[in-house]
């Protein structure tokens, strides 16, 4: 007989945006002229005093089993920053691995997750493995792709278990401002059976003031989950070290699933993190700016392009821009992306990934000069296929 997936993965397969890096890495392998825009990840090199801290480590003996949680040194450091315990804190390889442990600890059969768009691509496969049901909840430009009390308030049925907000945000950009976070807050106190999950990875890649979930709403905290990690702001996205940090009770049980699973993160790893936290911070701002001339470069460049369209985000280093207007009545972002890949050899990655078609994300986490080459792809490609479907009419 044939392999069979199981049903909990039957309708799940490799991200899109996976499966378009690779493609591209391929390519590339191949002799083809393809550049990618399709990887969240940044291209500056880990800080060297955290490399070195992982070599101190290894060469220390630091490489047996860590703790299930997380080593108390690194735990102890999330917590000070945090302003909260060590035991409300758990260590995991990766804020993916940490999302997935909240909802392997947490969600029943049938069990509802609001899941505002856009949305990161894992966030609604990781739901239904676990049996959960993603709520999809429609935002749009005009709203800056934010998450509505009123829109909210429509979503919760008995059966929702949590909201899954990410700010910064992964694809869109934008960030809550305090005000809207305590608005929300505000429809979540009257339903006390409703948790929130704050995805804030991209904390220390804001162009405007951040503020965490909990901070902006304490009163939620006996009900939160914050997920960050070390991945974006300081470059160590192959180190897989994230953390979540929430009630002691949420944090035991998904305590309790990462021990049969991984057994922990990497010690080593977990050192240099540790080193990451509690070193030098420069590097933070100075590489938020560099991002920041990325974006306002990349927003400019998007909106010069007839038929596409772009709003300025706040954080993290994507644009989500508008394709519908260049679209053919029977055409996807889909079809744009592809032709677009064809024309130029260009990898940017459609909307439908993240819940909202019509679009495409791009990320400018690359140079300047691999940035100028991109949008000139795109624009040769995006004045083709308006060519083309002219031709089609």
């Amino acid at each position: 007989m044939s392999f069979a997936k199981a049903d909990r993965i039957a309708s799940i397969a490799l991200s899109e945006i996976v499966q378009l890096s690779e493609a591209a890495a391929a390519k590339r392998a191949a002799g083809e002229d393809v550049l990618s825009l399709g990887t969240g990840e940044p291209d500056f090199p880990t800080p060297p005093h955290v490399i070195a801290a992982a070599n101190q480590a290894a060469l220390k003996g630091e490489t047996r089993y860590p703790p299930t949680a997380g080593t108390p040194a690194l735990r102890a450091a999330i917590a000070e920053v945090a302003g909260t315990a060590p035991a409300n804190v758990i260590v995991s390889t990766g804020a993916k691995q940490v999302i997935a442990n909240a909802f392997a600890a947490s969600l029943n059969q049938g069990d509802e997750v609001i899941l505002p768009t856009p949305f990161w691509t894992s966030y609604r496969d990781v739901i239904g493995m676990f049996g959960g049901t993603a709520t999809i909840v429609e935002t749009n430009a005009k709203a800056r792709f934010k998450l509505s009390p009123d829109a909210l308030e429509a979503a919760i049925t008995p059966r929702t278990k949590w909201l899954l907000l990410n700010s910064p945000s992964n694809p869109s950009g934008m960030i809550y401002t305090p005000e809207e976070l305590a608005a929300l807050g505000k429809v979540l106190e009257r339903h006390p059976h409703v948790w929130v999950m704050a995805d804030e990875i991209y904390e220390h890649i804001s162009y405007i003031p951040f503020t965490s979930f909990t901070k902006a709403v304490p009163a939620l905290a006996a009900r939160s989950l914050i997920v960050n990690g070390v991945s974006k702001a300081h470059s160590m996205t192959g180190w897989r070290i994230g953390w979540g940090i929430g009630p002691q009770d949420l944090i035991d049980a998904m305590t309790t699933v990462q021990g049969q699973i991984t057994s922990g993160a990497s010690s080593v790893s977990q050192a240099a993190a540790l080193a990451a936290l509690t070193g030098p911070q420069d590097h933070l701002a100075t590489r938020c700016a560099l991002f920041q001339k990325r974006r306002d470069k990349v927003f400019s460049a998007i909106n010069a392009i007839d038929g596409l369209s772009a709003i300025l985000p706040d954080g993290a280093f994507y644009l989500f821009a508008c394709c519908a207007q260049i679209l053919g009545p029977n055409d996807t972002d889909a079809d744009f992306c592809a032709h677009v890949l064809a024309a130029s050899g260009l990898v940017v990655v459609p909307g439908r990934a993240f819940g909202m078609p019509g679009h495409f994300r791009l990320s400018y986490a690359y140079s300047d000069a691999e940035l100028d080459d991109a949008m000139t792809r795109l624009a040769q490609a995006a004045q083709t296929y308006v060519s083309k479907d002219i031709s089609r009419v």
